[in-house]
């Protein structure tokens, strides 16, 4: 059976919203700071990132992080992948709305598979960007707790010292090539601390951990990802009270939004040769 978005785009019962998405790209302001030369702007396109509800015959199952396009073939494929429905045609209707601040997708299943939902349990599950697990309602997401980081921007060449120096502490990673990694560095660079895992988010609350666990202090120094850096990603650095993170990839908007609340100064992207600082942080 043919499970690609065009097939369900042509489905009789497929809806339509009224309220239109976020694009799904954004345009955003950056100051470029490379060694030996002068910092000038660059515009940068960086993603979206919206909360999703999910649910089944009425039903919330999840919150997912997305990128606000193609949620019809979202919707339908996490449905599939998930093991709800064995195909489409047990998919019998999908409607998308778009709230003010989240998006919904309401989906209808046949009985047979809202039956095996049901005996399954009610598996909340609302995703961070492809992963993790925290609740089943958009507010879960969009009212998280919030606090102010203090206000100490990390030294851009510091930044780079880092940069430099991390990934000869990522022992894991020499060997597998396949792990992020979360790197706390003191105000001149020197790495204290580094957590590796195979996600994104369970490397930083590594590092969170082992950082509250050896008395490490966050408010002073910065935070080094290799990862790009989701609203999630901001949200962790804010609740440890970290006062920078650095990113090797984009930030999305939505982490620069949760990053300016809490006047969180990013850096990213990073690279060794030249680091991005988003304007919207700068000057908080």
């Amino acid at each position: 059976m043919n499970m690609t978005g065009h097939a369900l785009s042509r489905h009789p019962k497929d809806r339509i919203m009224t309220r239109s998405l976020p694009p799904a790209i954004v345009p955003c302001a950056m100051t470029v700071h490379a060694p030996g030369a002068a910092a000038h702007a660059r515009m940068l396109d960086i993603a979206e990132e919206t909360p999703v509800t999910l649910s089944f015959n009425g039903m919330a199952h999840g919150v997912m992080m997305a990128t606000p396009l193609d949620l019809h073939d979202f919707a339908t494929g996490f449905a599939l992948t998930e093991g709800i429905i064995p195909d489409l045609a047990a998919l019998k209707d999908v409607a998308v709305r778009a709230e003010a601040d989240h998006a919904r997708v309401d989906m209808r299943i046949d009985g047979p598979s809202f039956h095996r939902l049901l005996a399954r349990g009610r598996r909340a599950m609302a995703g961070r960007t492809s992963c993790g697990v925290c609740g089943t309602d958009a507010r879960d997401v969009l009212d998280r707790p919030r606090r102010h980081v203090p206000d100490a921007p990390p030294d851009l060449a510091a930044v780079g010292r880092a940069l430099a120096a991390l990934p000869g502490r990522q022992v894991l990673n020499a060997r597998a090539r396949m792990l992020h990694a979360a790197a706390w560095c003191a105000p001149d660079g020197t790495i204290m601390q580094v957590r590796e895992d195979v996600g994104r988010h369970n490397a930083l609350d590594k590092l969170v951990g082992a950082g509250l666990r050896g008395g490490l202090d966050f408010g002073r120094g910065f935070c080094v990802i290799t990862s790009r850096c989701s609203y999630e990603m901001a949200h962790k650095a804010i609740m440890a009270g970290m006062p920078g993170l650095v990113a090797v990839s984009a930030p999305t908007a939505r982490a620069l939004r949760v990053a300016g609340q809490a006047g969180l100064y990013l850096v990213a992207p990073a690279r060794t040769t030249s680091v991005m600082v988003p304007d919207l942080v700068v000057g908080k």
